[in-house]
């Protein structure tokens, strides 16, 4: 372990050493069982005699904080307790107000309730760790093309040419390889579209209900957000206000209602954007998953102005911990966009985009997609089969034909009674989303998001019954 000590200081030489390696012994820097440089290496490194080090590891051998082990070297000792640290050190710097405005984020790390019915998680017992663990090893040889190399920030060669073929062929968006950015996930996506499009200020409209990440990206970079309500149609295009610049939707799959926006509304739509000179975010989430009715066109292929944005993630077709999603933006945006990838974070992690190419190439995503629609059919299916039977005239599912979650509103309730209910059902071991979450305006419908990607079809109808028991 490369370890810092200061001798600028006019201390004595050796007790400063001392004092240094003691202190980061206590404060918990070197943990127990960590390795210290041998003495004459640490000598070296600091320019000072051998014997002087000597010394110092001596005095915290007797005094118990390092034991010496014969032919392995110097080590902190077992028997340290590292002493309890101060508060937090304090500053007069402070964030933008609106960083204090938000609420804080969602924390995925939380440990899993005994029945998780959150939305947008997949079954990651069903990924094929195998198959992908092989593919990872082959990009970490060093013989792998790209191995130990920086690329363009648009992203691997392979991987985009790979995504093009893909949504060309299962969403029928046109995409040549050199209109795919490769993103850290679509909420990236959205946030590099967000920097090169809009200045503090302009107005964006949002779904309401509607994802709330997007609305507080939007919020954070100083865009005036308006929610727009939804119908069994989708978007009302008829009530966008005058000089509305960007709009984010959810056309396949609405988020969280889970309708689907009919072809005239579509139309709309793209008919609003071009007469407005303005852009639309389409947010096509989970479309890989769809159980009944006729897939409609996405905005992108029905776009002949050039104002769709496309963004797909595969956090929801495959693993969200894998944080790898794309982007298909207009010509006149690419130059922009890239610049805006690379001041990021330069590009997406380069053994795991060419993982996925790999793994779309060889027909291996398509292989799970199709194996996870039947599961995820199931569910859905017994979901919906349960709260009819056992819930009648108090949770109400609504309509959906695809995605891994579906709302199901309360008969009863006033706004917001469903975040009561939802911290009841955690006591009881059921994970649950509240749909008053999602609402930017007053017209609230209590309910909740139940996702199905995270619960096995056997325990449905038990975690639902401890539901049933909090409502």
């Amino acid at each position: 372990m490369d370890l810092h000590i200061d001798l600028t200081t006019q201390q004595h030489v050796t007790s400063a050493i001392y004092r240094q390696i003691r202190d980061s012994i206590l404060d918990g820097r070197l943990q127990s069982g960590n390795a210290l440089p041998s003495s004459r290496e640490l000598a070296r490194r600091l320019q000072v005699s051998r014997n002087t080090v000597v010394v110092v590891f001596e005095r915290l051998r007797a005094e118990g904080f390092v034991e010496t082990r014969v032919g392995a070297g110097t080590f902190v000792s077992e028997r340290v307790r590292p002493r309890a640290q101060g508060g937090p050190r304090t500053s007069s710097l402070r964030p933008r107000s609106v960083w204090s405005e938000l609420p804080e984020g969602i924390d995925l790390s939380a440990s899993r309730a005994e029945f998780d019915f959150r939305p947008g998680i997949p079954d990651a017992s069903r990924f094929s760790f195998a198959a992908w663990r092989a593919r990872i090893t082959r990009q970490l040889r060093p013989r792998a093309i790209g191995a130990g190399t920086l690329i363009g920030a648009a992203g691997h060669p392979a991987l985009r040419a790979a995504i093009a073929r893909y949504i060309g062929v299962s969403r029928a968006v046109r995409a040549t390889a050199d209109e795919v950015l490769v993103t850290s996930g679509s909420q990236q996506a959205i946030d590099l579209i967000t920097r090169v499009l809009l200045e503090p200020g302009d107005t964006v409209v949002i779904e309401d209900p509607g994802y709330p990440l997007p609305r507080r990206l939007f919020q954070a970079y100083g865009a005036r957000v308006v929610g727009v309500e939804v119908d069994d149609e989708g978007l009302m295009v008829d009530r966008i206000p005058d000089g509305t610049r960007l709009v984010y939707a959810t056309p396949s799959h609405q988020y969280p209602l889970g309708m689907t926006m009919s072809m005239a509304r579509r139309q709309a739509l793209l008919a609003w954007a071009e007469k407005a000179d303005a852009a639309v975010i389409e947010d096509d989430y989970d479309s890989e998953f769809r159980y009944g009715g006729r897939p409609l066109e996405t905005l992108q292929s029905l776009d002949g102005s050039g104002r769709v944005l496309y963004v797909g993630s595969f956090s929801k077709s495959l693993l969200p911990t894998l944080r790898l999603g794309f982007l298909v933006a207009p010509e006149p945006l690419h130059s922009a966009l890239r610049k805006a990838k690379q001041l990021a974070d330069w590009h997406t992690a380069l053994p795991a985009q060419a993982a996925l190419a790999d793994f779309i190439d060889e027909g291996l995503l398509a292989q799970h997609v199709r194996r996870m629609l039947r599961i995820y059919a199931e569910r859905h299916a017994r979901i919906v089969d349960v709260l009819s039977r056992e819930f009648a005239g108090r949770l109400c599912p609504l309509p959906a034909v695809g995605g891994l979650h579906l709302a199901a509103l309360l008969a009863d309730g006033e706004a917001n009674c469903d975040i009561e209910l939802a911290e009841r059902a955690r006591t009881k071991g059921v994970a649950v989303l509240p749909l008053s979450y999602h609402y930017l305006g007053p017209r609230m419908r209590p309910g909740f998001l139940l996702g199905y990607g995270a619960i096995a079809t056997t325990r449905i109808e038990e975690g639902l019954g401890r539901l049933g028991s909090c409502l």
